[in-house]
């Protein structure tokens, strides 16, 4: 229980991170472009996990290396393409509330492809709880519904894209440590990146690297935010098991409400305040184990039968 209890703080530490990550990225969109902060933080990601983790090792068996890649894809580049692209065609708010779904998504799809992930009602009602909290710190009291069906899909992908890359992260079971996990994840991720590099905005103009902006918060999302907190994610995964682990993402936007409260003096408002509690009690509630009966009692229950 006090390993897993390290493994719950570690995962809100990486949700942390990942809530103030908008802040580098949007700086960066001044200089580069979407498919090019994407593709230079898997670089740095993968350089730095591979001097932690130099050694290589034989493919295990196809079926595994087929997760790798997928895992790659759907948490590397599919998830950032369509996340970053859905910000340029339709609302923050709709970005946000739709990828509040991920733990829902993830709970599904968890139920029908890994074992030991089974559909419980205590989730249902955590999630609803979380999802509601979130609505409210998103929307804020301003309810603004703009449908925008190209940047909805996108976000809609987005949601989707990484349920099935905590679901293949899960599904790896090589027995190698988080760190060469991660690593050849981000490989895959280098690699599925190429196409949309084609076909996206990508130039080589390295001259905008001198920049201390740039370097700076390039350096924040290759080392920080990509190689160290997809290491501790995935190790969480695999203790906690991707459905608890993606719970921590409904703190997202309450903790981006709060960076922008302590960096950036925005208010807080009631309806924030309302949401976080809404968010913290869906967790709870989600998060907490289910009650079993004592052993007399279940005796007890067999005897009479």
């Amino acid at each position: 229980m006090r390993k897993e209890w390290m493994y719950y703080f570690l995962a809100f530490f990486t949700i942390m991170v990942w809530s103030f990550t908008f802040v580098s990225t949007k700086a960066l969109l001044l200089y580069l472009s979407p498919e090019e902060i994407m593709f230079f933080r898997f670089v740095i990601a993968y350089i730095v996990l591979l001097l932690l983790h130099p050694k290589f090792y034989p493919v295990q068996n196809k079926k595994t290396e087929f997760y790798y890649g997928l895992a790659g894809f759907f948490g590397g580049s599919l998830y950032f393409f369509t996340e970053n692209y859905a910000l340029k065609y339709t609302l923050a708010t709709n970005v946000g509330l739709i990828t509040a779904g991920i733990p829902i998504i993830t709970a599904f799809l968890a139920h029908f492809m890994v074992r030991g992930e089974p559909l419980k009602k205590q989730l249902f009602i955590g999630g609803i709880l979380a999802f509601i909290g979130v609505a409210f710190v998103i929307f804020n009291g301003q309810v603004v519904l703009q449908i925008s069906p190209i940047g909805d899909l996108l976000a809609g992908v987005a949601a989707l894209s990484f349920a099935f890359y905590s679901i293949f992260i899960k599904l790896i079971q090589t027995g190698h440590s988080a760190i060469y996990v991660t690593r050849k994840v981000f490989f895959y991720s280098v690699l599925t990146s190429f196409p949309f590099l084609i076909f996206g905005e990508f130039t080589w103009d390295l001259e905008r690297w001198i920049q201390p902006v740039v370097l700076g918060n390039l350096f924040f999302l290759g080392i920080v935010a990509s190689g160290l907190c997809f290491v501790v994610w995935n190790q969480a995964i695999y203790v906690l098991g991707a459905v608890k682990t993606n719970h921590f993402i409904y703190f997202v936007p309450f903790l981006t409400m709060l960076f922008a409260w302590l960096f950036l003096n925005e208010s807080i408002t009631i309806y924030a305040l309302l949401g976080s509690v809404f968010i913290i009690c869906g967790v709870y509630i989600a998060e907490r184990p289910e009650k079993q009966l004592p052993k007399k009692r279940i005796n007890h229950l067999k005897n009479d039968t």
